[in-house]
């Protein structure tokens, strides 16, 4: 069973971490998120979920205004050929809905089959805005909160510069 939000702010405030969660109307896209969320403080964020031809599944948080080329990423990677993963396939690996695709949905990947992929432009920020597991709330939260929450979850993020997709 997925965890809810509020499972997922007590699991934060277990590991020490105090984030700033906002309430705000459904978004699905980064345009519709801007329109609640711009005025919060912090790297506003979109997330990825994508699956290779072979299986492996992979997520992908980078800046909301980061250009990624899939193709050119899974060569970055050393993976085969990636295409963006099944709301089905979303649903059963991190137990989110599409639109609420967040690196917090790793706590849900018990069996840490998703690799995350973070940028790391995202992570020179003080601050980081992800939806709580839902897409009617935005949470701040610090990359070394960020990092400790991937750890405590059993993953490890891959990171890297996604500007590398563009010229590979």
């Amino acid at each position: 069973m997925p965890m809810t939000p509020e499972e997922l702010l007590a699991f934060l405030a277990g590991l020490g971490i105090d984030p700033v969660t906002h309430r705000h109307p459904p978004v699905f896209t980064v345009e519709e998120a801007a329109r609640y969320t711009a005025h919060l403080p912090g790297g506003h964020t979109k997330n990825l979920f994508l699956e290779d031809k072979e299986g492996g599944l992979w997520l992908v948080s980078c800046l909301d205004r980061q250009t990624v080329k899939v193709n050119a990423l899974a060569r970055l990677l050393g993976a085969p050929r990636m295409s963006f993963g099944s709301a089905e396939r979303l649903r059963e690996a991190l137990g989110v809905e599409p639109g609420s695709v967040t690196p917090f949905a790793l706590i849900n990947d018990r069996q840490r089959r998703v690799k995350p992929v973070w940028d790391s432009k995202m992570l020179a920020l003080p601050l980081l805005n992800f939806h709580p597991l839902v897409n009617t709330m935005t949470t701040a939260i610090t990359p070394a909160d960020l990092r400790r929450f991937a750890e405590a979850t059993g993953h490890r993020p891959i990171e890297l510069d996604l500007d590398a997709t563009l010229s590979a």
